[in-house]
């Protein structure tokens, strides 16, 4: 439980910056000997620009087992409910000790996701912008889906329910960050006072189409932000 309010914690304040992680895995978790948590990696990172569900998508983001529907149904846009759902399948495995998505590929993982979640109802597909992927995916098989209950027995029932929501197949319906504190999961727990986002929103659009003669100007420029001095260097 610690660790999934310090998670939850660090991902509602990216998220209230408008950066989305794109990358949220066991292996971009830090953790030391007082179990404090730390997120990593932030090579994958980019902005929302302030608006949750207008980011475009790109060929690679998130590692496989932890990659949202929307992004398996190249969905346009996504938003930092991708985030969440990664947050859900790392929830999972330390509930089960396993991943509870391990696809091999894209086509397999969209449907290790449907075999445990059920087919999906017309209503929960409206996020999917593409005629075909949603023709496809309306016609598959039909899954009933393995209740959480039965795959984690030991589970308390109030992180079952806070699990469910972070999986929401429908991004649109998905649980965020900030809700998923407030949860009864974590009544005990959490803190809205200590814990309070971001005062300012991030605005860094780190997918732009730059060459490496403005990359190294850029570079230059911040290094003259701390060393001044060294624009003598430049003049040489």
């Amino acid at each position: 439980m610690k660790f999934m309010m310090q998670l939850l914690n660090g991902l509602n304040y990216l998220h209230s910056s408008n950066i989305i992680h794109r990358d949220l895995k066991p292996g971009n978790l830090l953790v030391n000997a007082k179990n404090d948590l730390k997120i990593c990696d932030f090579g994958l990172a980019t902005t929302t620009k302030g608006s949750p569900q207008t980011q475009p998508a790109t060929d690679y983001i998130v590692t496989r087992w932890y990659r949202a529907p929307e992004l398996l149904l190249n969905c346009d846009t996504y938003g930092p409910a991708i985030d969440v759902w990664s947050v859900g399948c790392i929830f999972a495995e330390l509930l089960g000790q396993e991943p509870l998505f391990p696809g091999d590929n894209r086509l397999d993982q969209l449907m290790a996701i449907i075999d445990i979640l059920g087919t999906q109802k017309d209503s929960n597909l409206g996020f999917i912008t593409n005629p075909e992927v949603l023709s496809l995916l309306k016609s598959w098989y039909r899954a009933p889906g393995i209740d959480f209950g039965y795959l984690f027995p030991n589970a308390d029932l109030w992180g079952l329910d806070l699990l469910s929501k972070m999986l929401e197949f429908n991004p649109q319906k998905r649980i965020t960050a900030a809700e998923a504190l407030q949860h009864p999961y974590f009544q005990n727990m959490y803190d809205h006072h200590k814990r309070q986002p971001t005062p300012f929103p991030c605005q860094i659009n780190v997918d732009a189409d730059v060459g490496v003669e403005q990359i190294r100007n850029m570079i230059w420029r911040e290094m003259l932000l701390y060393h001044p001095e060294a624009d003598f260097l430049w003049s040489i």
